[in-house]
Order: structure tokens, then sequence, then C-alpha cells
């Protein structure tokens, strides 16, 4: 079983020499954020990755997590390792300094996210929905709760996570039962909850349900959703964790993987007192609060197939490295180099969408230029779906190309070579399906907005076709790829709703393939000004060269395919009558 090597110098190249470090730099807080304070942060990240939590991942697939009455254990050695990562400040690196936080950029935050993912995905799920937990009570929450939890959660001392689905309810959270009861300034909540990540472990002084419910008086359907802050210990008159709340995990879920991640279901009220709970933000609005956590969980998804998918390609190459057939090693063998390089392609050009959405919403947050602002926050709105989407696809498939470079011995699991495919499966999944990122796409992103959005982002990928973008050279399969891409809103956007639904899966690959080639061929033009200028890391930038070329001439022709099936119509799937033909 290869070890996990953090891909320090890989990340350093994106975050300082293909995205755009000194605008960042320039946002009002960012003074700190200088190639020096960069390379620091990302290499005692990929330290504390490689040496605490890689070794815990493959102990913990095995282990799992242990279930009573009483609440879980978590698998052995987690707990000392959260209590080294809160310790470190990990948790709070992009957390509000006056809660705490070290105030870093969202763009070295996803950096990290990547990190911890690829080492540990079943750690990573703790403070990623921590994270979110944070952006939903600081958008949303009183001074009040602010006061008591904010600290906390941002430290890492407490751990905060997501109660949305009931086993009714699934994706549809219009049919929502949980209710919440009026007792004094705050409710009492009575239901049950599954699949709740991290919902109940020993490894934290206290743990945040978000929870959505409904009041007495909600109307139907989604309107009437609202959420509430449910603590697992009610804090006493000083803040400390006191009496238990009446909320209990009455069992975990034996998944596929992630094993050592306790999937909970929460059930409230079972006592009778029902769980004391606090109101979120405005009654009946629950929805779209929640949805500043779902937004931000949404991108770390696709952070999170990046990082399982980068753990896979270590493992794959270092396997072919070592495994000899017909007198060589395999990875000299044209079959596994082309498996291996459309790991490492992808993987590149990932990393480049991951962080640099990332620092589009940077842009958005903190700018002083409204305009500036607003347009940010329109490409973060049109890439996140893009990032969760293609971004956890690519997670499974590369994993799964993984497991083919190891042959016979990556079905076995002692080679490690599984758990990414089982851990990853989920991804796309989770935080929405796909086939939900694909409808927010198209009919949030795309319909709704009229094409803008996309326009400007295909206008800003056309500059780089161009030549355009900092006098750098033409790319002309970039240019074609933009041309199917143009082609394939137009007709979306010219088809109806109904229509473009049934091609959005098409479209957002369609998408992530061109955006692909995008970070691709920006790639290649900083690693050609590299080389010109005689830099001492040949071997680096050729392979950067080599992969975007790969990228360009292997992957991109994908989007011909997903373009055909979108301009071939949606009958193929509308005129099948569910009931009768399947």
């Amino acid at each position: 079983m290869a070890d996990y090597h953090a891909p320090t110098r890989d990340l350093m190249f994106m975050l300082t020499e293909v995205l755009d470090d000194a605008h960042i730099r320039g946002l009002p807080d960012c003074d700190d954020y200088e190639p020096d304070t960069i390379s620091a942060i990302v290499d005692e990240a990929g330290r504390f990755a490689s040496s605490v939590l890689a070794p815990l991942n493959a102990s913990g697939d095995a282990e799992g997590v242990d279930w009573s009455a009483d609440g879980v254990t978590s698998a052995s050695g987690f707990a000392d390792a959260y209590d080294r990562f809160v310790e470190a400040g990990w948790n709070g690196l992009t957390g509000d300094p006056e809660h705490g936080g070290m105030g870093m950029p969202r763009v070295l935050g996803a950096a990290t996210t990547e990190l911890w993912n690829a080492a540990n995905m079943s750690f990573a799920l703790c403070p990623l929905l921590t994270a979110s937990a944070v952006d939903a009570l600081a958008h949303h929450g009183s001074d009040d709760l602010k006061a008591v939890y904010l600290d906390r959660l941002v430290s890492g001392e407490w751990t905060g996570c997501m109660d949305l689905t009931e086993p009714q309810a699934g994706s549809d959270l219009a049919q929502v039962r949980t209710r919440a009861e009026p007792d004094g300034e705050a409710w009492r909540l009575f239901g049950q909850k599954i699949y709740i990540t991290w919902g109940e472990h020993d490894m934290a002084g206290n743990i945040v349900h978000l929870v959505l419910a409904r009041l007495p008086d909600a109307p139907a359907g989604v309107k009437g959703i609202s959420l509430f802050l449910v603590p697992k210990y009610i804090p006493d008159a000083d803040g400390n964790p006191g009496e238990r709340n009446d909320m209990r995990c009455a069992s975990v879920e034996h998944k596929l993987g992630i094993h050592a991640c306790p999937t909970c279901t929460m059930t409230y009220g079972e006592d009778g007192r029902g769980a004391l709970g606090w109101l979120v933000g405005e009654a009946n609005r629950g929805l779209a609060h929640m949805f500043t956590m779902m937004n931000a969980a949404r991108h770390k998804m696709g952070v999170q197939g990046l990082g399982v998918a980068d753990r896979a390609y270590q493992q794959a190459l270092a396997h072919a490295r070592e495994r000899e057939q017909g007198g060589a090693a395999i990875v000299e063998h044209a079959d596994v180099k082309r498996m291996l390089l459309s790991m490492r392609s992808r993987i590149d050009v990932l990393r480049a969408l991951c962080l640099d959405s990332a620092a589009a919403m940077d842009v958005a947050e903190r700018s002083d230029d409204d305009a500036e602002r607003a347009a940010a926050q329109t490409r973060v709105d049109v890439l996140t779906p893009i990032v969760k989407g293609w971004g956890t696809e690519l997670g499974v498939s590369l994993a799964d190309t993984g497991i083919q470079i190891h042959g016979g011995m990556g079905y076995i699991e002692e080679t490690g070579a599984a758990q990414p495919l089982r851990d990853v499966r989920i991804a796309p999944i989770y935080e929405g399906t796909n086939g939900i990122q694909a409808i927010d796409l198209v009919g949030r992103k795309l319909l709704r907005d009229e094409g803008r959005g996309m326009r400007a982002l295909i206008a800003d990928m056309r500059a780089t076709a161009d030549g355009r973008a900092d006098g750098a050279n033409p790319h002309p399969a970039l240019a074609e790829g933009l041309d199917l891409l143009e082609q394939a809103t137009d007709t979306l956007l010219a088809a109806g709703r109904d229509a473009a639904m049934a091609n959005a899966f098409n479209y957002l690959m369609l998408c992530g393939t061109v955006v692909g080639a995008w970070y691709a061929a920006r790639i290649a033009d900083v690693a050609q000004a590299a080389l010109a200028a005689g830099t001492d890391e040949t071997d680096f930038y050729e392979a950067r060269q080599a992969c975007a070329r790969f990228y360009v001439r292997q992957v991109l022709p994908d989007a011909r395919g997903y373009a055909a099936r979108i301009e071939g119509g949606a009958d193929a799937i509308d005129t099948v009558d569910a009931a009768r033909h399947l």
C-alpha cells in the first residue's frame, strides 16, 4: 500500500503561478496572502496530512466506528488526531479573526481541504461540515447564538453538522415532517433525520446540529421549513456543555465506504421533552438559510473528489513503477501510461478549477468594488455545480482507473486500491445528487439567468483560446470546444425547460470538459514561459505541458459526444413512457 505524499509543489504551482495570487492579496484583509506564507501553510498542512491523517486511513476503514445506546466511539487514533488538528489551528484557517480564526482566503482553505480529503476522507468530513455550519450561523444566526457558538465552532472545540434528510423525504425536502413546538424564546423539536454525517461522536466537547423542521403554523412545502440550532449538550450560563439534550443517535449506517465516518440516524424528542433548539434566521426561510451551508459544502465535495482522485493516482503510479510484466515495469506500457495520463491530466485541471472557483468566492466576499463583487458571485454560482458534479464524477472515474492499473491486485482489499473508490462513491450522491447539480446549473444558472453568467465565462475562455490573455499562444482546440459549448448553450436556452432538463447532465459534463481544457491551456502557457525563462525545474514544467497536451488531445474530444447528445434533442428521453417502457 503506497504512502500518501502531499502534492505541495503542485498546489504552489496553481496558487502562485496559474492563479492570480496578487489579486487575492490586494483584497481587503488579505495582505498576508504572500508566496512565503502560502508555502509555509501548504507545506505544514502537507506534513500533517501525510504524517497524522494518512496513517489512520486504512486502519479506520478496517475498524469503523462503534455504536451503542450511549453514543458513538470513533476509530482508534481519530480523537487524538482531531485534538492535534484543532490545536494546530487548522479548523480556523479561514475563520473570521473576530471569532478566533486566521482569516486566510478561501482559496487557501480549498488547498488544505484537498490535502485532508486525500489523506483521510472519513476524517476530513468532520471539519468540512463544521465549516459549513460556521457559514450558516455567521450569515443568519442571531448575535446571541453567535456569541455562544461561533468561537467554539471556528476553533473546532465543538463540531457542526447538517440535519436535512428524513426517511420519506430523500432530496425532496418539501416532505420534511420534523416539527418544532414553541418553548418560550426557544423551541422543542420532535422527529427523525437520516444520513447525518458525523452527527454523533466522541471527538469534541459538543456537537451543534443545524436542523430543518416545521413550525406549528408553517405552510406546506419548502416555504414552510425553518432552520434550528440544536446542540447535543445545552450550554450553561457560562457557555459550557451542560444538560444532555433530548436528541440521540439511534443507529449508524453500514456503508460501502467512509467506514470511519459515522453516518447517523438522529431522533429528537424520544424522551418526551423535545430537543431544545433555537431558530436560525427567519421563520419559514430555513431552506434558503440552509443553502448557505449547502453551497459551501458542494464546492468542498468537488475538492473531495479531487483529493481522493490524487490519492488513487499516487497509489496507481507507485504500483505501476514497481510491478514488472514482460520484462519491464508496467509504467512503461503504453496502455498503462494512457491510464496514468488520463488520471494526472484531469487532476491538474480539476485542481485549477477548484482553486480558481474558491478564489472567486474570495473576490465575491471581500472586494470593495460592487461590480467586481457581483461578477465574481455570478462566476461562483455558475462554477459551483460544475465543481461538485464534474469533480465528483471524476473522483469516482479516476479511482476506478486506479484499480484497473493495479490489475487483479486492485480487486484485493489488502493493496488499498479499492478504498478510494469505495470512499468517494458517495460524493456524487450527497449534498444534492449530480443530477440535481445539473438541474441547478441549467435551471437556475442558465435558463433563469438567460445565459448571462455562462456567456461571461465563455468570453473569458475565448480570450485564452484566441491568445489574448496575457499575450499567450492561441489554443485552437479550446476554441473548437468553446464553439460546441456555445452552441449547446444556445440550444438549451431555446429548448424550453422540460427539454433542457433532459439534457442537463450532458450539459454539466460538457461544461466540465471544456472548462478543464481552459485550465489545461493556462497551465501549458505558464509551463512554457517557465521553460523559456530557464527554470531549474525542467521535469516539473515539462510534465505539466505533457499532461495539458494529453488533456487537449485525449480528453477534450469527449466534448463532441456530450454536445452531440444535446444537439440530438431530448426526445429519446422525453418520449419514453416510464410505466410502459422501463
